[in-house]
């Protein structure tokens, strides 16, 4: 199997495919859960396999799933996601209307995915071991920086990840966790 390489920043080819609801939800499944085929992701995702296949080679297209080598038999294909993870900065596409909307509802929906998986771990937690809702957290910070800090936080932030990810551990204990990371200005009050 080939390895997928680390995050991509998205251009705008790329921004604008991964703008589809399904096409969003096919990378994060091949993500999460690894290389499978157009017919497992659609029994997974309740929707048709020619959809599945069509909006995978989209993706493909662009670079941001591979065919998986030496899966499948016959006409089966295998795909995989090829990087670990992708963004991109707003400034690249601010020129653009069409980069742009792709670009918001692109953030918008990743949102509201992101706060789906915080409410339910909110909700199920007590259906964990003590171990992991004692490691589990969810914390918000209000910090006073300039756009140069932010972007430095952010930065060392992502090295951090970047480190456990390399780090990956194989340990019976271990299971696949969510890191969320935010950073932006307070809007208003909320």
């Amino acid at each position: 199997m080939n390895d997928p390489q680390p995050e991509v920043q998205l251009n705008s080819r790329q921004l604008r495919i991964l703008a589809h609801p399904l096409r969003s939800r096919l990378l994060s499944a091949l993500r999460l859960d690894g290389p499978s085929t157009a017919t497992r992701l659609a029994e997974a995702m309740a929707t048709n396999t020619g959809a599945t296949s069509y909006h995978l080679r989209q993706l493909a297209a662009v670079g941001l799933v591979a065919e998986e080598p030496g899966q499948g038999h016959g006409r089966e294909r295998w795909w995989r996601a090829a990087h670990h993870s992708h963004g991109w900065r707003p400034g690249t596409f601010a020129s653009d209307p069409d980069d742009r909307a792709a670009a918001s509802w692109l953030s918008e929906y990743q949102v509201s995915v992101l706060t789906e998986m915080v409410a339910r771990w909110a909700r199920e937690q007590f259906d964990h071991p003590p171990a992991w809702r004692d490691a589990a957290e969810i914390s918000d910070f209000g910090l006073r920086l300039t756009p140069d800090r932010l972007r430095a936080l952010n930065d060392e932030l992502h090295a951090v990840v970047d480190r456990y990810q390399e780090e990956a551990s194989d340990s019976d204990d271990a299971e696949q966790v969510i890191v969320l990371l935010s950073g932006f200005p307070r809007l208003g009050t909320p």
